[in-house]
């Protein structure tokens, strides 16, 4: 990025820019599909949001980060304590999100509609 990195709306959005995997750039650079935010009326950085598919490697990632192990390596509740959180962020509405979970938390896909079902059993559905 070579946006001035000491602007106080950069540092204020830049924690979540990074949460969610995106990039900031200078706002002569933003594309069509980009975001330029301004401050005070004047655009201060523009920020190019992820791809669906890209945001939920990011999220594995980041709770792999959280954890401080592959997912693959948790145990049973905590994994279906992702499947909840991921659940909840809508990760399995992105195409092949199920397939990809399973991939990184070193299961079956049935295992991940099992802890789905049982999820939403539990909550009355």
């Amino acid at each position: 990025m070579t946006v001035p990195g000491n602007h106080p709306l950069i540092s204020a959005v830049k924690p979540l820019v990074d949460a969610m995997g995106g990039q900031m750039m200078l706002p002569e650079q933003a594309g069509p599909d980009d975001v330029v935010l301004a401050w005070e009326g004047a655009d201060v950085v523009a920020v190019r949001l992820p791809q669906l598919a890209d945001s939920l490697d990011h999220i594995l990632a980041a709770l792999e980060r959280r954890h401080g192990m592959p997912l693959s390596e948790l145990d049973r509740k905590s994994k279906q304590e992702i499947v909840r959180s991921l659940e909840a962020r809508g990760a399995f509405s992105v195409r092949h999100g199920v397939e990809t979970v399973a991939g990184a938390l070193g299961v079956s896909r049935f295992t991940v509609y099992n802890y789905l079902n049982r999820e939403n059993a539990a909550k009355g559905k």
